[in-house]
């Protein structure tokens, strides 16, 4: 295993020619990390000291699994199959930052990946230390936990990507698709399009997961997941429409002007109502997840709204194109990888809206890829 966290590494100093070896020795030691604490679920299923729940958790991961291929025509190879019991409460903390008056997400550029809106860390305070080296340049910065990521298929051949103990206590509808999503990104990626990849990743992930819970589901597990998906899509509509206002402020007369005396009061003024609106909404909710947005609604600043654009902007497309292929998933899949190998951002943003009658809007972050500050 350590020889391959160094094959890593310095594949990534060749591909990059970067000298920030800490970031990319970090990066590879922290996967194989991962890697190192994964062990089939048969063995995890076989183990008497295993708790009863994660064994019933882990079968119905499997089940899931199956699924995955056999409906939604993911593929099928060793990727979450393993599980491994990471104890702590990420798989890696993502950091995103974007300038005071813009949501466009300062980019970094890395190997296989492209340049992408994020920079992550296996340890929370690496995550926190970076925060605050952005926060000197003068950006807005967020840090957030991510429970899962993908390796794109490429370590199949090492076992895949494992199932984490950073998700397996999700509700059934959630673990369905955060499988769903990850397996996605092992079907098609463009490298330095971030807003297309989880876009189209989530589309996946909400259709496949609709169907999951129709067909395979029982009925408790129906209800506790409308009401988890209730609070988050009446949360993503305020976030967008809140994208949408501080759009329009970055985009008025007075900022380009350059009057950012006044811009910051339009600013100020569209986060209050953002504040305003997230606390009449929250008023309507019960249960345990009540407050889960609250700590979000606090920190709240362009970093977060402009990374929460790149997994949201781009679905209604995606699923529109689904209905448009017959709801056919290889079908589907084929016509996502006619666009993506189109050269650049505005032509795939192009061929969605020509193949869905949906306006694209420029509230998403654009991935920069001359501006990537690695």
């Amino acid at each position: 295993m350590r020889a391959l966290a160094a094959l890593a590494l310095a594949g990534s100093v060749l591909l990059t020619g970067c000298a920030d070896l800490g970031y990319y020795w970090q990066s590879a030691s922290g996967h194989i990390g991962i890697m190192r604490a994964a062990k089939p679920v048969p063995e995890w299923l076989a183990d008497p000291a295993v708790s009863a729940a994660l064994k019933t958790k882990l079968e119905l991961t499997q089940r899931i699994r199956r699924f995955a291929s056999a409906e939604l025509g993911l593929p099928d190879n060793p990727s979450y199959k393993s599980y491994a019991d990471l104890h702590r409460a990420a798989a890696v903390w993502n950091v995103v930052a974007a300038p005071p008056y813009s949501l466009t997400l300062k980019s970094w550029c890395f190997p296989v990946a492209g340049c992408v809106g994020y920079r992550g860390y296996y340890d929370e305070a690496a995550a926190k230390a970076e925060a605050e080296a952005q926060k000197k340049e003068g950006m807005e910065v967020a840090v957030y936990p991510v429970p899962a990521y993908s390796t794109l298929g490429w370590m199949n051949w090492a076992g895949g990507d494992p199932l984490l103990s950073t998700f397996i206590g999700y509700p059934e509808g959630e673990l369905a698709r955060i499988v769903f999503h990850e397996l996605a990104h092992q079907v098609l990626y463009v490298p330095g399009d971030t807003v297309f990849n989880e876009s189209y990743a989530t589309a996946v992930e909400r259709i496949g997961g609709a169907m999951w819970l129709q067909r395979e589901a029982g009925e408790p597990a129906r209800r506790e997941y409308a009401q988890f998906d209730a609070q988050r899509q009446g949360f993503r509509a305020l976030a967008l429409d809140t994208r949408r206002a501080l759009t329009q402020v970055y985009e008025s007369p007075e900022a380009k002007a350059k009057d950012w005396a006044k811009v910051d009061v339009m600013k100020q003024a569209a986060m209050a109502d953002f504040r305003e609106r997230y606390a009449k909404l929250k008023a309507g909710w019960t249960g345990p997840r009540q407050n889960a947005y609250d700590g979000w609604v606090a920190r709240a600043n362009n970093a977060a709204f402009g990374a929460q654009g790149a997994y949201d902007d781009l679905v209604p497309s995606f699923e529109q194109l689904f209905e448009r292929e017959g709801r056919d998933w290889p079908r589907f899949y084929t016509e996502v990888k006619r666009i993506a190998a189109l050269s650049t951002t505005d032509e795939r943003r192009s061929a969605l809206q020509a193949a869905t009658g949906i306006l694209q809007t420029r509230s998403s972050p654009k991935d920069n890829k001359e501006d990537h500050g690695a």
